[in-house]
């Protein structure tokens, strides 16, 4: 059988026709998208050029902690796909928060407000919205992102992403429904949904996320600035570490760190790195000890004093401890469902902590296994650091200071470089 030249012809017409028709298709694409993106592109960087150098360095922030956090890992707890944050933009935060009204503020510190939001969704978030004026800045706003994106456990806690709009800076976190440590502890009215049971509990859990950041992470995680208003309680009343914007990271083999710039809360700071700006792991220990003796007692170490204003809380544990009264430290609301040798553990572990020496505290790995276990080995505490004397007149000197000097050691400290919280 044979085929005709005119058909034979045809035929490749045809295909001629239908492959130049496939190339103008495939080309008229790729034109229509390479304008969509050209147009998009303008358009972006017209925006931002309408911004001034603030904004264009929060942009580039932007960029740094969404995309360049793909390439490093610094506690080896999530995927590199992990990384990426959603971005919220303000008008969906400010919708959440019902434009930031007072009857969804949840508190308030220096470095802004936070908010109680309901996303599109329904999901309940706490909102925290850095002020204009604060002492956070645009590194130290990376340095938390960074930080807690990387980060991983029960006991720290979660955030869920983030805002930046022109100078507005926000952090989106999961929400705690019963706020911060400190609004239940020291409150009359709410100290007494804490029972001894719950308190040995929120202490258990603060030592277990304050290991993870200092050992179990691939990299030392100093927090520099735990205290009672960053424990956060969920529904449970389990706490989690919050507030990274202080932090810093130790490499594996490094221990201490040097600042000139003292950041911190007065009350929970150590000694060495109050006086000589010298941070580690055990100004951690150090705090994370003060925050012990307060959960046992209700009361706080800065601004309490025990009878004739000569002894802060440091001070007056101590004085109890080694008069064998350590079950006088308890709070009252705690009542007499206690067991007096958890007791005494605990306020033996927390004087431990705040030793004046930074080599005499225990790190978080033993305060761990001294909590969990009851027959661990305990060494006797030595004298806490800043157990200060509240002198009324400045020139009195009388017997109750050279007392005081046998039981525990009295720095006289100034600290003039503190950031308001």
């Amino acid at each position: 059988m044979f085929i005709s030249d005119g058909d034979g012809k045809t035929k490749r017409l045809i295909m001629i026709v239908g492959i130049v028709v496939g190339v103008g298709i495939l080309l008229a694409g790729l034109a229509i998208c390479f304008v969509w993106k050209r147009k998009l592109a303008i358009k972006n960087r017209g925006r931002i050029e309408q911004k001034g150098p603030n904004e264009r360095s929060q942009d580039f922030l932007l960029n740094g902690v969404v995309i360049t956090s793909k390439k490093e890992n610094y506690s080896g707890e999530r995927g590199n796909d992990e990384l990426e944050l959603p971005l919220l933009d303000f008008s969906t935060v400010a919708v959440a928060t019902d434009n930031f009204s007072d009857e969804n503020q949840l508190g308030q510190g220096g470095f802004g407000c936070v908010y109680k939001g309901t996303l599109v969704e329904g999901e309940v978030v706490a909102i925290k919205r850095l002020s204009k004026n604060s002492g956070q800045g645009t590194e130290e706003f990376k340095n938390e992102v960074k930080l807690i994106a990387r980060l991983q456990h029960r006991n720290l806690v979660r955030l869920l992403g983030c805002c930046i709009d022109m100078d507005e800076k926000m952090l989106i976190y999961e929400y705690m429904e019963n706020k911060s440590l400190d609004s239940v502890l020291f409150s009359q009215a709410k100290r007494s949904m804490l029972d001894w049971q719950k308190r040995f509990e929120i202490i258990c859990g603060i030592a277990r996320g304050l290991l993870y950041l200092h050992q179990d992470s691939r990299f030392r995680i100093i927090h520099r600035d735990l205290k009672a208003s960053n424990i956060l309680l969920d529904g449970e009343l389990t706490p989690k570490i919050s507030d990274f914007g202080r932090a810093r990271i130790f490499g594996r083999d490094q221990t201490e760190a040097n600042t000139r710039r003292v950041v911190g809360t007065y009350g929970y700071m150590s000694p060495e790195y109050a006086m000589d700006g010298l941070f580690s792991i055990k100004s951690d220990v150090f705090s994370f000890g003060v925050l012990v003796l307060e959960i046992i007692s209700g009361k706080k170490n800065r601004g309490f004093y025990y009878s004739n204003n000569e002894l802060n809380l440091l001070g007056h544990a101590w004085k109890l401890w080694t008069e064998g009264k350590g079950l006088e430290i308890i709070d009252p609301s705690v009542g007499d469902s206690y067991s007096p040798s958890e007791v005494l553990r605990c306020m033996q572990v927390g004087l431990l902590c705040v030793q004046e020496r930074a080599e005499d505290r225990p790190t978080m790995s033993s305060v761990v296994l001294m909590l969990s276990s009851e027959t661990a080995t305990m060494p006797q505490p030595k004298n806490p650091g800043f157990c200060l004397e509240r002198n009324k007149n400045p020139l009195e000197t009388d017997s109750s200071s050279s007392k005081q000097d046998q039981s525990c050691t009295v720095n006289h400290v100034t600290v003039t470089m503190l950031d308001g919280r």
